[in-house]
């Protein structure tokens, strides 16, 4: 039973969000996060740890409508569904590593910009931690970055980790 004063300090711990999925550039960044928010403070960890994976609609994953997309989905789906169960379960062996055991996990369906600054919103974060893929300025405009969308639109600081390059 923790005391008054334990109570007190978990319920006034900052939730800290960060967005997680199959890509090396959102492992390290969980455990670069781990590894400096987390790891150094033992049980007493300054934050509250909020992990999130968006999963793709299986409409989405698959991009195609007509006839015989209605056999095709709910295989993608299933698909999704376990895709989303081994994120979850590497990001928790990656918490229970570095002595991480407080950690609330979520998958919600939708797109990743959309999900994780709900998730800001929701669990009134002040952190999101989000891996960088580290595309060019012409992919970024092509496609889309999860990070620089959450960087200009989640109410709270965005954290963008980027793994370095390794020279040889």
């Amino acid at each position: 039973m923790a005391s008054p004063a334990e109570a007190e300090a978990v319920a006034e711990k900052q939730v800290m969000v960060v967005g997680i999925d199959d890509s090396e550039h959102s492992t390290y960044a969980l455990d670069w996060t781990l590894d400096h928010f987390f790891t150094p403070y033992a049980s007493n960890h300054p934050f509250k740890l909020v992990l999130v994976h968006a999963k793709p609609t299986a409409s989405s994953a698959v991009g195609l409508a007509g006839p015989g997309a209605a056999e095709i989905l709910p295989m993608v789906e299933a698909d999704l569904k376990k895709i989303a169960a081994r994120i979850i379960e590497t990001a928790r062996e990656s918490c229970l590593s570095k002595s991480v055991h407080d950690v609330i996990v979520e998958v919600v369906e939708g797109d990743a910009r959309n999900v994780l600054c709900e998730a800001v919103e929701k669990h009134h974060a002040s952190i999101l931690v989000v891996g960088s893929h580290g595309y060019g300025a012409i992919k970024r405009a092509v496609l889309g970055s999860v990070s620089d969308y959450c960087a200009h639109h989640a109410h709270c600081t965005v954290m963008i980790v980027k793994r370095p390059k390794i020279k040889h």
